[in-house]
């Protein structure tokens, strides 16, 4: 077992360190729309496994400098306007 910053590491039943996700893969960004809808994607991830409510209720985003920007409104991602919040997916 490995201990990270307390956070006990252990492995699975493949003996693998359930570290990273098995599913993960690498993505090339092709353009500017690609990048705004993985960007889209990690802003609404809070809000999409029920963490909060609103985008903007994640204090650990990048959404906020965002906003700080006047790249995205502070009501970005509301439940009206999401669309059931498929991003990159």
């Amino acid at each position: 077992m490995l201990a990270q910053c307390g956070a006990a590491i252990t492995r699975n039943a493949k003996g693998e360190y359930d570290l990273w996700q098995r599913r993960y893969w690498e993505h090339t960004i092709r353009g500017d729309l690609d990048l705004q809808r993985h960007v889209d994607y990690i802003h609404y991830n809070p809000v999409k496994h029920g963490l909060v409510k609103r985008v903007a209720d994640w204090p650990y985003s990048s959404f906020h400098r965002y906003v700080r920007q006047g790249i995205v409104q502070p009501d970005w991602a509301t439940a009206d306007d999401m669309l059931g919040g498929k991003f990159g997916e």
